[in-house]
């Protein structure tokens, strides 16, 4: 279980951030100078992307330490 949390934690939080910028990027969350802007509606989903990839390793670790138990 220990060799997941260099993949799981990093990977949440990278994919709330991700989704953050997304939302702001698109204007839905307001009340930020990223609101509404492009770049971040690009750089949001890039970050997510690799948030969900690094929640997709720490998965294939754990199942494959379950099968080898």
């Amino acid at each position: 279980m220990k060799r997941i949390w260099p993949y799981l934690v990093p990977g949440v939080v990278l994919s709330a951030i991700g989704l953050i910028w997304t939302l702001q990027g698109f204007g839905v969350l307001g009340g930020s100078v990223m609101s509404g802007s492009s770049l971040w509606a690009t750089i949001g989903p890039i970050v997510l992307l690799v948030g969900l990839g690094l929640i997709g390793v720490a998965i294939v670790i754990a199942r494959r330490r379950r099968g080898a138990e």
